[in-house]
């Protein structure tokens, strides 16, 4: 989502990227826990499912993409295996780790011009919600320079598209 003042408007990931997110968890996805943070519309968390992941936690703050994402999720036949939390993700990551709710794959697609990228990162690498052999996937804007680590989170690669990147982390 990009910031405009206080209004946040819908940023969804571009289909190219979307495309190379899943290239890049071939062999990984199947059966996968998978949380898609920033959910917006949920189509990676959709495309997860459609690639073999098990659940998806889709975690959105605005209720009316949340809404949106249910209905994706309904018209796609996944609503079994699809959580949607209505919820500011630093809070829902913290409530997470005290439930010992653990992931498989994390995305994160945040507002591109705000440090929120940072406070997730920083609070997925100091948790235990991501699996020893996890992967993480941050959407970023290329501009913004991402720390090598997180804590227990190690960047591995960065893959550039335009104005994108996706940098993964792995959990060590």
């Amino acid at each position: 989502m990009k910031n405009t003042g206080k209004q946040r408007t819908l940023r969804p990931t571009a289909n190219k990227v979307r495309e190379a997110i899943f290239n890049i968890l071939r062999g990984r996805i199947a059966h996968a826990r998978f949380l898609d943070l920033y959910a917006g519309t949920g189509a990676v968390g959709i495309e997860a499912l459609n690639e073999g992941a098990d659940e998806v936690v889709f975690v959105e703050e605005r209720i009316e993409y949340a809404k949106k994402i249910k209905g994706l999720s309904i018209k796609n036949r996944v609503s079994g295996k699809t959580r949607i939390i209505t919820k500011k993700v630093v809070p829902f990551l913290d409530l997470a780790e005290q439930e010992g709710i653990p992931f498989d794959i994390i995305f994160l697609d945040p507002p591109y011009h705000n440090d929120e990228i940072l406070l997730a990162l920083k609070r997925i690498g100091t948790s235990h919600i991501l699996n020893n052999a996890g992967t993480v996937i941050a959407e970023h804007f290329s501009k913004k320079t991402l720390p090598e680590s997180f804590d227990r989170l190690h960047r591995v690669k960065d893959y550039t598209y335009g104005d994108t990147v996706l940098s993964v982390y792995e959990a060590g």
